[in-house]
């Protein structure tokens, strides 16, 4: 974003492990904390064909990652799986919190 600078301290996340980039007057170090694990949700994927496919996944794994477990399970290729909720195409990099998916919900499943 322009014009907003970086605070003092960096927080660098990457899936379960958040490493904290720590400045102080004379010393530059790093430590790596565990963050606290995610909670897994089952997520109900219906394509109105017929065919209902329940998947468990964590609630911070991408739209993509999603994709590829119900590709696993359907047999069909990941990149030909679209999934959406009334008319919102969920973006395969964006991660099943910040939609806010939550256990038990139901999503619509499409083959491009």
């Amino acid at each position: 974003v322009k014009g907003r600078r970086r605070p003092k301290h960096y927080i660098y996340t990457h899936t379960r492990f958040a490493l904290y980039k720590i400045q102080s007057k004379k010393v530059l170090g790093f430590a790596l904390f565990i963050s606290k694990a995610s909670k897994m949700i089952e997520v109900v994927l219906n394509d109105r064909l017929g065919k209902k496919v329940k998947v468990k996944c964590n609630e911070d794994d991408t739209i993509g990652d999603l994709k590829k477990l119900v590709a696993a399970q359907t047999g069909t290729r990941a990149d030909k799986i679209r999934i959406q909720k009334w008319y919102n195409v969920y973006k395969d990099h964006i991660t099943l919190k910040d939609y806010e998916i939550h256990d038990g919900m139901g999503l619509e499943l499409y083959y491009n």
